[in-house]
This record gives structure tokens, sequence and C-alpha cells, in this order.
């Protein structure tokens, strides 16, 4: 089981699409019966009794309705703790792109970091927040790309 800080990952294809539709589908259908309520939720396994019965916020019931989501379409997942402490390579990877390019970000004051003896350590809060920022930055580029494209009459 992975620690509180590290966070846990399901590939593509760990779960059956078929089956994330199946629990997505019954899910949502309670969540959408009960909207509007806070109680907590009582999940109760196919092959368990009402003694064996799971009890979720729902919040978290929630959450797992949009991870079922994801793995439904086919896409991984991952759950990672807002103060998570991330290495370099990890961090790397969650932008995707390379461990030189993030070391060069992180070097610019870009994103913020802490050393750990000779590591550098980044929290994923901040690294959530850079990566917002920049999407942003690009979605206004492209748009103010498409408006000028559009003053010159090149659409």
């Amino acid at each position: 089981m992975a620690t509180a800080t590290q966070g846990r990952k399901l590939e593509p294809g760990v779960i059956k699409a078929q089956d994330a539709e199946r629990a997505l589908r019954r899910l949502n259908h309670y969540l959408a019966r009960t909207e509007g309520s806070n109680e907590d939720i009582q999940v109760h396994l196919e092959t368990g009794t009402q003694e064996e019965a799971l009890v979720l916020p729902r919040p978290a019931a929630e959450m797992f309705a949009v991870m079922l989501a994801a793995l439904a379409s086919g896409k991984g997942v991952q759950v990672m703790p807002v103060d998570a402490e991330l290495t370099t390579q990890q961090a790397a990877d969650v932008l995707n792109v390379s461990r030189p390019y993030l070391i060069g970000l992180l070097e610019d004051e870009k994103i913020p970091y802490r050393r750990v003896g000779r590591h550098r350590r980044i929290r994923f809060e901040d690294l959530m927040r850079y990566k917002r920022e920049d999407d942003q930055r690009r979605h206004d580029a492209a748009n103010e790309l498409a408006q000028l494209g559009q003053e010159l009459g090149l659409d």
C-alpha cells in the first residue's frame, strides 16, 4: 500500500474499462438519487452481507466516480495528496517534460522547490499551480493567435 505522501497510480488497462464503466453507472445512479444529501454512503459488496458495508464520505464517493470515469475511458489515474513532495523525475513525468527541462524551470524559479541533501523536492501543490498557470498562458496565446488570424483574414 502506498504511503500518504506517495500517492497511488493505476495505469491504463489495470482495471477493465467495462468493469469501471459498470461501477461508474451504479455509483452515478446512486449519487443522482441522493443528490443534496451530505450523508455518508454505504457500499455493499456483491458477495457481502449488510454487516460488511464499507462506509465512504460522500465527497470521497464523488471523487471515486471521477476516477472511474477516467478508467472507463481507458485512461490511467493517479491520486496524490496535495502536500506530497515529488522527486524531479516524478514532477517531470506529471508535466510530461524531460527531467533536465524541469530542472531548468526550478533553477529559473518558475516552480518552488526545496533541497533534501543534494536532491530537489517539489510540492505537488506547487507543481499543479505551475501547470494550471502554464495551461492558462498557452490557452491565452492560442486565443490571441486565433484572433490575429481572424483580423488578418487567415481563417
